[in-house]
């Protein structure tokens, strides 16, 4: 078994961090995107990883070579992005040798069975109840609840489960010459070849699918995802800083997760954040934020506020004789 991570997309919506930084590599709750990914692969027994990379390739593959010695990694660059079915068949050598795959992409967190995916008798598609179905690929079923089409983001749905960016395959070459077909006869849907229309060549085909549906599905491809997917995992054990020093005249209110070599002074830093290591932070109050690495930052107020990495702020300070009955608003 393999594991097929495609990483090549250029984050638009979390621009402007995205421009430097890939979104994968975007920390949550202490850690990186595309670790919870590899991580929770690995528990499940997955040593074969084959990585998708493009915009900002450098970056990731420097991460995971330095981050995961022990995987067998390969590194396969698509140069055009033309859709996610076409970033699974740029990498078509480096996978049709195994005899099942996974595929996860590389924005995506899940809540769910590893184990029970692993071991599914068909190939699966994770899922997940969505509000509107027109913003993803979704799985339609018939009356015994049996996969009879996946159409991606459908003008007029006729299911709302949303397909998570989780997949297993059995059927390996199978994938493969459906997106090749696809991509052969320019069979495109809105200008892209995504991997659902290979699935779909699949099913027309004849190959049975399965769903394994997730507690949480966490797409963290905006900001408001990326701070709400933050302060959920903080709240979960195992995620949050433990063991932390004793800061400055600095108030810490819990769940936070802090970098190494950070120094606090004078500053309320909680609850829901995160700041990378080697942070100075003086004379501030953070809430229900990310912050990067090396950043510092200065009298300022932030709150569901994304701080990029080597990022410095300082705020405009402020000194005031008020008398009775004043409202002031700084907003």
């Amino acid at each position: 078994m393999k594991a097929i991570i495609p990483v090549a997309g250029v984050g638009t919506n979390l621009r402007p961090l995205t421009y430097t930084q890939p979104k994968p590599l975007i920390p949550v709750a202490g850690k990186p995107i595309i670790s919870f990914i590899i991580d929770q692969l690995k528990t499940v027994g997955v040593k074969d990883f084959v990585f998708v990379i493009g915009y900002l390739g450098e970056k990731i593959k420097h991460y995971i070579e330095t981050t995961y010695p022990d995987i067998r990694k390969e590194f396969v660059v698509q140069e055009e992005r033309n859709g996610s079915g076409h970033a699974i068949w740029t990498a078509r050598e480096a996978i049709n040798d195994t005899d099942e795959l996974l595929i996860f992409f590389g924005d995506t967190i899940v809540d769910m069975d590893f184990v029970a995916m692993v071991n599914a008798p068909y190939s699966c598609l994770a899922v997940h109840e969505v509000e509107d179905p027109r913003q993803f690929g979704v799985v339609v079923m018939d009356d015994e609840e049996n996969v009879i089409g996946v159409v991606e983001k459908p003008r007029i749905p006729k299911s709302n489960l949303g397909m998570v960016g989780f997949y297993k395959i059995k059927e390996v070459q199978a994938l493969i010459d459906g997106l090749a077909y696809n991509i052969e006869q320019d069979l495109h849907t809105d200008g892209e070849f995504p991997l659902t229309d290979g699935f779909m060549r699949m099913i027309e085909n004849g190959i049975n699918f399965m769903t394994l549906p997730v507690k949480n599905w966490f797409d963290c491809g905006r900001h408001d995802v990326l701070l709400e997917t933050n302060a959920i995992l903080l709240d979960k054990e195992g995620y949050a800083s433990s063991d932390l020093p004793n800061y400055d005249n600095s108030i810490i209110i819990h769940p936070v997760s802090i970098g190494e070599n950070c120094k606090i002074v004078d500053s309320i830093i909680g609850p829901h954040v995160s700041i990378g290591a080697n942070a100075n932070i003086k004379a501030s109050i953070l809430k229900s934020s990310i912050i990067g690495d090396y950043v510092a930052l200065k009298e300022v107020v932030l709150k569901r506020s994304v701080i990029g990495n080597d990022t410095s702020i300082t705020g405009a300070g402020q000194r005031l004789n008020i008398g009775d009955n004043t409202e002031i608003d700084f907003s």
